[in-house]
């Protein structure tokens, strides 16, 4: 199964220049859906971890469904002020803008071993501030893994240079 044929590219979104994959289609079709958290889960193992984050708010569908494949407990990076007890955070730039994750310390145990899951991979920011904000909070990062690494942006090399090992489904 191509999966590339259920992530349509939509130009100039969300602003001019930007081609944005749309995970709609994917999610929609039973068996793309199952197809990618299969590959995923592959890459996954070739990891050391005992916990997943999904990065608000795709990685969140992503990691939630691995974490339930893998049997292995679930954190979220959510965006400012969405969480209820003491959290970190950690700001970032977009090939867009800027944003921010926060993570709510008390979630993990503090020998947690983090796997990072997100859907797309551009060029790196977001992973890096996700890696930055769990070691923030005292938490080892095991790798990172995306379903799709977007070519050109260098995204794999930004996340190697900060010494996070990654991998990702599929290339485009």
């Amino acid at each position: 199964m191509n999966l590339l044929d259920y992530l349509p590219g939509v130009p100039d979104f969300p602003k001019p220049g930007i081609l944005f994959r749309d995970i709609s289609p994917l999610l929609a079709d039973p068996s793309a859906f199952q197809e990618a958290i299969s590959r995923l889960n592959a890459l996954a193992k070739q990891f050391d971890y005992t916990h997943i984050l999904g990065i608000e708010a795709r990685g969140f569908i992503f990691g939630s469904a691995l974490a339930y494949s893998a049997h292995k407990g679930l954190a979220l990076a959510r965006k400012p002020n969405k969480l209820p007890l003491a959290s970190c955070r950690e700001s970032y730039g977009l090939e867009y803008g800027s944003d921010a994750l926060e993570l709510q310390e008390s979630t993990l145990a503090k020998d947690a071993r983090v796997l990072i899951v997100d859907d797309v991979l551009a060029t790196g920011g977001t992973v890096i501030a996700a890696k930055q904000l769990l070691e923030k909070a005292g938490f080892k990062v095991a790798g990172a893994i995306a379903l799709l690494e977007i070519a050109g942006l260098n995204g794999g090399e930004n996340l190697t240079a900060q010494g996070i090992a990654n991998k990702a489904v599929l290339t485009a």
